[in-house]
């Protein structure tokens, strides 16, 4: 299997595109751009996870540049949503188990993604106030004898990196215990063993569910989601953990299933294995990959050789397609959890997640072309 998956890697890699030759200052630029774009023309929104999801890419493109105008952006963002997610006060009345947007779904996901943007703003400017209701509310889950709160893929990236933040910040093990936990939970219902991919959520697992032609549907942007959480928890979790050999496993296979479908132009269509349940160009999931596959090289836990001509081609798409002329990003997939036939993605298709999941993979390609 592992055989099959890079020699498709390879024969992927042998269609490229007239790529030029970028340099650090060139991503720069872009990412100056794309943020400084969407900052002027975007007022504060509430503390779910499709701004949140923003404010993670924000966050990125501070640290990686240190401009203060951005780390101000993410902090009046905090300040309008009380640096909460969603805020019920009684945790007798703290939901999770189905999708819910109420102030009482305070331990779904969605709404503890704003945390990490949290606790990186704390981190700069330290304050107890900052951090309070996510040491509340994470510190409960923590504790909880449950561990069915990932139920979906996107909580991966919604809530693992919470946890490593929580344990950086604390230096309590019993985050990263509840962690893998809620994951080894999420891999039971969700993750596919034969191919290394991630289902959306159980709804979506073959052969209950199948694309128009009879195939797995594995949903690019969920399993983007998924990728990028393994980038960012393994940045975070100490290297002698007990359990970073199974996440580090689990990455470089899902790693390279994620190369091996990769398109001629660079993107990945929304239903990973059959191109042709919802063809096209979608930013999303590209953007998530890239990302997740270029901090992997960078960090020496992926095969240069192998894996940077797949991001170099995912930055082309990224930069010369997805960027438009006035500094958005398109062709992003609306709001969903599935590949749909016939939904129109196109260059106006811009969204806050999509612009972070961008900012994310620029920051990223630029830090390897810095260290070049």
């Amino acid at each position: 299997m592992k055989r099959t998956i890079l020699l498709a890697i390879s024969m992927a890699c042998a269609v490229t595109l007239q790529a030029k030759t970028w340099t650090a200052q060139e991503v720069r630029d872009i990412v100056y751009k794309v943020n400084n774009t969407w900052q002027m023309n975007h007022d504060q929104e509430r503390s779910f996870w499709d701004p949140a999801v923003y404010h993670t890419g924000n966050m990125e493109a501070f640290f990686t540049f240190g401009n203060l105008a951005w780390l101000e952006y993410s902090k009046q963002w905090a300040d309008r949503n009380l640096w909460q997610g969603a805020r019920e006060k009684d945790s007798s009345k703290w939901r999770y188990k189905q999708y819910g947007e109420s102030m009482q779904h305070v331990l779904f996901g969605d709404w503890q993604i704003c945390f990490q943007t949290y606790l990186d703003l704390n981190q700069v400017f330290p304050a107890d106030y900052k951090v309070a209701r996510a040491k509340e509310v994470m510190s409960f889950e923590a504790d909880s004898k449950d561990a069915d709160f990932w139920w979906w893929a996107d909580a991966l990236y919604m809530v693992m990196p919470v946890m490593t933040k929580m344990y950086c910040l604390t230096g309590d093990a019993k985050y990263l215990d509840k962690m893998y936990e809620n994951w080894k939970y999420a891999n039971s219902i969700m993750y596919d063993e034969e191919t290394g991919l991630y289902f959306r959520d159980g709804k979506y697992v073959y052969p209950k569910h199948t694309t128009a032609a009879g195939k797995k549907d594995f949903w690019a942007r969920g399993d983007g989601w998924v990728l990028a959480a393994f980038a960012k928890v393994l940045k975070d979790l100490p290297k002698n953990h007990k359990n970073r050999k199974e996440y580090l496993a689990f990455y470089k296979r899902q790693a390279a299933a994620v190369a091996a479908c990769q398109q001629a132009e660079g993107y990945w269509t929304r239903s990973m294995l059959d191109p042709e349940q919802a063809p096209g160009r979608e930013t999303s999931g590209t953007a998530l990959f890239c990302y997740g596959l270029q901090w992997g090289i960078n960090n020496g836990l992926l095969d240069a050789k192998t894996y940077q001509p797949v991001a170099d081609k995912a930055w082309e798409y990224l930069a010369t397609i997805a960027l438009q002329p006035d500094g958005t990003v398109g062709y992003v997939q609306p709001i969903g959890e599935k590949a749909i036939p016939g939904q129109v993605v196109n260059q106006k298709s811009v969204t806050n997640f999509g612009t972070g999941a961008f900012l994310l993979a620029a920051c990223e390609y630029y830090r390897h072309l810095k260290e070049k």
